[in-house]
């Protein structure tokens, strides 16, 4: 449902932006469990997505390494 909120959101600000490469971060993962992040992961929407925290640094690096695979597709 956020998601579809988020898609909602960009399509008012600048349609455009939906035509772009979506990657999902999923911010403050050091919140989540183990198990609570298995059950978001078959929630999430079919795109690259990642969970990452900038408190406990994971997740940082598969993030950087989703950004530049797209940029060089």
């Amino acid at each position: 449902t956020e998601y579809d909120i988020l898609l909602r959101e960009l399509k008012l600000y600048n349609p455009e932006l939906l035509d772009k490469s979506i990657l999902l971060a999923i911010t403050k993962s050091d919140m989540l469990d183990d198990e609570l992040q298995r059950e978001m992961k078959e929630e999430l929407p079919d795109v690259p997505a990642v969970f990452i925290s900038s408190v406990a640094q994971t997740g940082l690096m598969k993030l950087k390494d989703l950004i530049w695979t797209h940029l060089n597709q």
